[in-house]
């Protein structure tokens, strides 16, 4: 059996390097499970010392935490990239990112696998609670001030108990449709679950996000 791959460690700033540290530990959960990623196996997927990994981060648990935060922030700005469309107004923009949500690279197998492992030990594990509720916050509220500005476009009044109810509603939407399209996403039609999830969205608002706007 062959070695795994070693990534090439950088020698640039520190958070490059810790940023290293952390793409090796997930490399290495990802082929070995949570249970797998020692420290001594990250530092040699990483091609350095454990003592060079205790510098960066105080034990595994810590290590951990990190790898997780970066996996939920990494999906977070994925959709968030989607909402640099020139000239699109507040719907077109939500649109956009429920569609980037549903779709690659956010909808991959790795990272559902990746998500999985964490989130069955997030129970148990304060470390990994903290992360999962930061990340999943982040996620929310960005829901939240897309739907405050779709509806303020619209004229219509929202109070935060109204938007937050919305933010909670469209990111369950979300992960359910993510979910299925990570673990089966052959049975989908391209695009088909992005679809569904602007419609249900559209349903839940009253509006049409794919309409233009009117200027």
């Amino acid at each position: 059996m062959t070695a795994p791959p070693r990534r090439k460690f950088r020698r640039e700033g520190e958070e490059r390097r810790r940023q290293d540290l952390i793409e090796a530990t997930l490399d290495c959960i990802a082929e070995k499970g949570l249970q797998g990623a020692t420290v001594r196996a990250i530092a040699l997927r990483a091609g350095v010392t454990a003592g060079l990994i205790r510098h960066y981060f105080p034990g595994k648990e810590e290590l951990l935490q990190a790898a997780y935060a970066t996996i939920v922030g990494r999906m977070t700005e994925q959709a968030k990239a989607a909402l640099a469309l020139k000239g699109a107004g507040p719907r077109r923009r939500l649109a956009a990112f429920v569609a980037a949500s549903l779709g690659p690279p956010v909808v991959d197998t790795r990272v559902f696998s990746l998500w999985a492992g964490f989130i069955g030990r997030a129970h148990s594990d304060p470390a990994l609670s903290v992360a999962h509720r930061e990340g999943y916050l982040g996620f929310r509220d960005e829901v939240e001030a897309l739907v405050a500005q779709v509806l303020e476009a619209e004229g219509r009044a929202a109070g935060k108990a109204e938007l937050r109810r919305h933010a909670i509603a469209i990111n369950g939407i979300i992960d359910g449709l993510w979910i299925e399209g990570c673990l089966a996403g052959d049975m989908f039609e391209t695009r088909e679950l992005a679809d569904i999830g602007i419609a249900t969205v559209e349903s839940l608002l009253g509006l049409d996000l794919r309409e233009e706007e009117k200027t």
